[in-house]
């Protein structure tokens, strides 16, 4: 019976067109008859008309001079609330590095003055509220996300728990034990022992972005601590908050103002420290019996407001941040298929230069290769002009890619309330388009010359060395290419206590 219906159902089909027949419309007629595009380039395009958002239609203020920003929408009834701290791990005292991230994981895991941990985390599952805290590098943040019907209650924890955290000594102990089971397996991971080295040589190991957290800090950090460092971050004159969702400014204000009332208002933070290690040039290696070799080349970069910082991003999405387009990539992936990815960014930072960064990571015999293309698409982008091709498509991907900045309500906020955080001008997404079709050809060589100099690299490499130093059996490139052939071999380094090994 069942065969009986597909060759029914079979005999009912039209015959499919031969194969030299052009395909026709629902009414028989070529697409050319009927008015519509025979190849996909020949399609009607419309140009994209976008204008970002004017920040003072978002800014408003609470008592006090807190900086509010809102952003109304109705298509969830959800009300997302994400509050701002100047304040991070650069605040930490000697010997308490890993200070700043737990205190912030514990304001949220540690219970508040009201409720205990477990109290306060069944709270927030019966409110179906998701509520995060963290500290980073330079800030710190707190976020609620919960329904419109139950904001006011939702508020009432979440402000009471940012305001007097209880840092419950059983939540501690939990943090830290685990703390210490990620440290002892920190040299499992190549990539962990590229990353703390890597920041280590660009940054110092005295910076806050070189520090390595050991056991000793673990130990000696203790409520009184966490406290102080709460103390210090979390206040009304160290915060911007944020609001997107089912409500509006007029209705979420004094919903915030009664529940900050009283929350005394202390100094504003200082700006972090620049580091003051240079980056000594060269090559580094640490030795690790894996098959492959992971790759680091870079030097100190740039300001985030700098004034060549546009001209740079084309400049990079050429060299190797656009994707397949790009040459590191295509050179390294595409052409010789040394690597999965091979890339490179301009990391820019607020308060001091960023760096410049190219990556990759290939089997040990063809690292040196992997190395060789990049330092020579490096000098290659330094001296040599760019296609118009190459301009054309770096410049019409951050110009079309524009928009994403802004493509959430809480997206846009976060946006504006960072540049007021870091003074950002005004007017720079305004012109950010304009000044990137701006960029030139010669622009790009320029800055490029200017900020990419291949004798002031710094290349670590986490690996094999042996078969990583001989290189690839068709004598591509060896290790020796590269500054005379020497070489500093880092220790692995005792991941409880940061000794040499």
């Amino acid at each position: 019976m069942r065969y009986a219906l597909v060759l029914l159902l079979a005999a009912g089909c039209p015959k499919p067109a031969p194969v030299d027949s052009p395909a026709k419309t629902a009414r028989g007629q070529l697409p050319e008859e009927a008015g519509l595009a025979k190849r996909p380039e020949d399609l009607p395009v419309t140009a994209l008309a976008f204008e970002p958002p004017e920040p003072a239609a978002f800014r408003h203020e609470l008592d006090g001079g807190v900086p509010l920003w809102v952003a109304t929408s109705d298509e969830f009834p959800l009300v997302q609330i994400s509050m701002t701290f100047k304040g991070g791990k650069y605040l930490e005292p000697a010997g308490h590095a890993g200070l700043a991230r737990m205190t912030g994981s514990l304001i949220r895991s540690g219970g508040s003055k009201s409720k205990t941990p477990e109290a306060l985390d069944e709270a927030f599952d019966f409110l179906a509220a998701d509520v995060r805290v963290s500290v980073g590098n330079e800030f710190a943040s707190a976020d609620l996300n919960c329904l419109k019907d139950n904001l006011e209650e939702c508020l009432d924890l979440f402000v009471e728990m940012l305001r007097e955290p209880r840092f419950d000594a059983s939540r501690t102990q939990v943090y830290k034990d685990g703390w210490l089971a990620r440290l002892e397996q920190r040299n499992d991971d190549a990539s962990d022992i590229l990353s703390y080295e890597w920041n280590a040589l660009l940054f110092g190991r005295d910076h806050y972005l070189g520090r390595i957290e050991k056991k000793s800090d673990i130990d000696a950090i203790d409520a009184a601590d966490m406290k102080k460092m709460h103390a210090r971050i979390f206040h009304p004159g160290n915060m911007s908050v944020q609001v997107s969702g089912a409500i509006t400014a007029d209705a979420v204000k004094p919903l915030l103002e009664k529940r900050f009332a009283g929350w005394a208002k202390g100094e504003p933070v200082d700006d972090p420290p620049a580091p003051t290690a240079a980056p000594a040039p060269g090559v580094y290696h640490v030795q690790k019996d894996i098959p492959q070799g992971k790759v680091r080349i870079g030097m100190r970069g740039i300001t985030r407001d700098d004034p060549d910082a546009i001209a740079i991003e084309v400049m990079n999405d050429i060299l190797g941040g656009g994707g397949f387009t790009s040459r590191i990539t295509k050179r390294v992936r595409s052409d010789e298929g040394l690597a999965y990815t091979a890339r490179s960014a301009f990391q820019n930072r607020v308060y001091f230069p960023g760096i410049f960064l190219a990556f990759t990571e290939s089997k040990s015999e063809t690292v040196a290769f992997a190395t060789k293309i990049m330092m020579d698409e490096i000098t290659r982008i330094r001296t040599e002009p760019v296609s118009a091709i190459e301009l054309d498509t770096a410049r019409a991907a951050l110009i079309e890619t524009f928009p994403r900045t802004f493509e959430s309500k809480a997206a846009t906020l976060d946006t504006f309330a960072d540049d007021a955080w870091t003074g950002r001008d005004p007017g720079y997404w305004k012109a950010y388009r304009e000044n990137v079709a701006k960029v030139d050809a010669a622009r790009v060589t320029e800055v490029a010359a200017a900020h990419l100099d291949p004798a002031k690299a710094v290349i670590l490499i986490v690996g094999d060395w042996e078969p990583i130093a001989k290189g690839d059996l068709e004598g591509h490139a060896t290790m020796a290419d590269f500054f005379g052939g020497e070489v500093t071999h880092l220790p692995l380094r005792d991941p409880l206590t940061d000794a040499p090994l």
